[in-house]
């Protein structure tokens, strides 16, 4: 899955318009609720020594926030501890191929819940 992809599913599963706040890195895009302007999502391209991996290519990930008890489980040569954020509560998903689509989707979709400031408090 990858980066246009993810972009129109967000788009037509959320209404949502990604933004680009870095006018250093345009390519970086950013997924955040209209309300709250929460990130519930960002792809960027990092070089995977960046992630832990070997080589020098480029790869885009997208990052993610995921219940942290779920995250640890998750970890492989796909989807590693977040790249630039909290490695708690956040994943880095390589788009390389190495993910399935559907496990991204439900990752994103679980993102998205997580920080949705409408969703239920317990």
């Amino acid at each position: 899955m990858f980066r246009d992809e993810i972009i129109a599913h967000v788009e037509k599963e959320y209404g949502i318009i990604p933004d680009h706040p870095w006018k250093r890195d345009p390519d970086s895009t950013v997924f955040r609720h209209e309300d709250s302007r929460k990130w519930f999502g960002l792809i960027l391209d990092v070089n995977r020594k960046n992630m832990g991996l070997p080589g020098n290519e480029r790869v885009d990930i997208l990052n993610v926030k995921c219940d942290p008890v779920l995250a640890g489980s998750l970890y492989s040569e796909g989807i590693r501890p977040a790249y630039h954020m909290n490695h708690t509560e956040w994943i880095s998903i390589l788009l390389d191929g190495s993910v399935p689509k559907d496990q991204i989707l439900g990752l994103l979709d679980l993102s998205y819940e997580l920080t949705n400031s409408k969703r239920k408090k317990e």
